[in-house]
């Protein structure tokens, strides 16, 4: 049931849950206020109340009481769990739309190579079904992009799965820029008879538009210190970004050859990277390490579909997190369901990593990657009233989404 319209001027009292803040506390019998849009105060319930000046005493009997004179909603959550809202870093959503197949199918542009150009801020349906199902799910916030079949696929962006426009939704316009190495971009251009047929060609097409943008700003720089008439390039304008560190290349790689020819391309012209997927990241821990390289790992939840996932393990998270590289767990929706992003969680621990490390991994980890950790990924003052409220265990199989707040709204409530 969709809760998104209505006000969201009153303040809102939840208390009495277990609360995992993601900054470093479980509140067992925790309150939360929030107010407007962002969350006011975090922390043990009685004390919060009493600062509030609320009896909950005054609610007992019902789920819910409204001080009408104060606008104050005090909501008793005793017995669930609350989470800030679930992130995933990585997704295709709302741009490989479910059901439509062909007709809403806009993941990639498979006529050439290289396109930076090319924005997912221009391919996104805001109505895609997948985004109810993240909300369903308790996702709150998502990166989608562009697919993998070209060497260089266009910007992606970061946006709330529910809440109002799509204006509204939007967190960042353009949050990083897609490449890929490996399997697909092979596979596309090798049917079309054209380069890349190898992954030499990927990475020399890779690095030739790198230089090509570094010649197009220096070009740039003398015609604007001239006061000369420029012609501005649309993909070198994106391609800019990167070298000038406002945006990351995102980078899709599974095999250990692979993340190392993009780990060498990065080095060589000193660009911010983010490596995605990684089914074998596993295996240069210390490579990555040196360099605070994020890794955005899965989705696991899959079959080894191409010779690429041949070493696919739940335990590449766990070991990247042992050795202190940044993790995130992904669907890559929607080769897996978005809303069962909780479940991979669930599978890491099952296969050894600890559960508040899983928890982040789908949290305040995919919330630093995406570089909106000050806004999103924890309950904590002044951070967005993003929340889950669950039945149990997050990482139980058998708990269930009940709420979902988004900047302070219901949007979505268990039928």
């Amino acid at each position: 049931m969709d809760k998104s319209s209505g006000k969201n001027d009153k303040k809102t009292i939840l208390s009495n849950g277990r609360i995992y803040t993601m900054a470093g506390q479980v509140w067992e019998k925790g309150t939360i206020i929030l107010e407007g849009k962002t969350i006011k105060a975090v922390g043990e319930g009685n004390s919060l109340l009493q600062a509030a000046k609320i009896d909950l005493a005054t609610g007992a009997g019902s789920e819910k009481e409204i001080d009408t004179e104060t606008e104050i909603e005090v909501i008793d959550l005793e017995g669930k769990t609350v989470l800030p809202g679930f992130i995933d870093a990585h997704t295709h959503l709302g741009i490989l739309e479910e059901i439509f197949q062909d007709d809403g199918d806009d993941l990639n542009e498979f006529t050439e190579p290289v396109t930076p150009e090319l924005r997912a801020l221009d391919a996104v349906n805001p109505l895609d079904l997948g985004f109810r199902d993240a909300v369903s799910g308790g996702i709150t916030t998502v990166m989608t992009g562009p697919g993998s079949a070209n060497v260089i696929g266009g910007t992606n962006l970061v946006m709330k799965t529910a809440g109002g426009s799509f204006a509204e939704k939007l967190l960042v316009a353009q949050a990083g820029l897609k490449a890929a190495f490996g399997e697909n971009p092979k596979r596309v251009f090798n049917e079309q008879k054209k380069m890349p047929c190898t992954r030499m060609g990927i990475a020399a097409l890779l690095r030739q538009a790198l230089v090509d943008t570094e010649d197009y700003l220096n070009k740039k720089a003398k015609a604007s210190s001239s006061e000369e008439v420029f012609e501005r390039d649309l993909g070198m304008e994106n391609m800019a970004l990167v070298l000038q560190k406002k945006i990351p290349l995102r980078v899709h790689a599974h095999r250990a050859d692979d993340i190392l020819t993009a780990l060498r391309i990065a080095d060589e012209f000193g660009i911010e990277m983010v490596l995605e997927h990684g089914t074998e990241a596993h295996k240069v821990i210390s490579e990555l390490q040196k360099r605070q390289i994020p890794v955005v790992v899965g989705p696991t939840l899959s079959s080894r579909c191409k010779v690429e996932l041949a070493e696919m393990t739940w335990r590449t998270a766990k070991l990247l997190n042992e050795a202190g590289v940044l993790v995130a767990l992904t669907t890559d929706h929607n080769v897996l369901p978005v809303q069962y992003l909780p479940i991979c969680a669930a599978l890491a621990v099952k296969n050894g990593m600890k559960e508040e490390e899983a928890l982040r991994a789908i949290t305040i980890n995919p919330a630093k990657i995406l570089r909106l950790d000050k806004r999103i990924g924890s309950l904590e003052a002044g951070k967005d009233a993003d929340l889950v409220i669950m039945s149990g265990h997050p990482l139980d199989w058998r708990s269930r989404v009940e709420k979902v707040y988004i900047e302070g709204k219901i949007v979505y409530e268990m039928c």
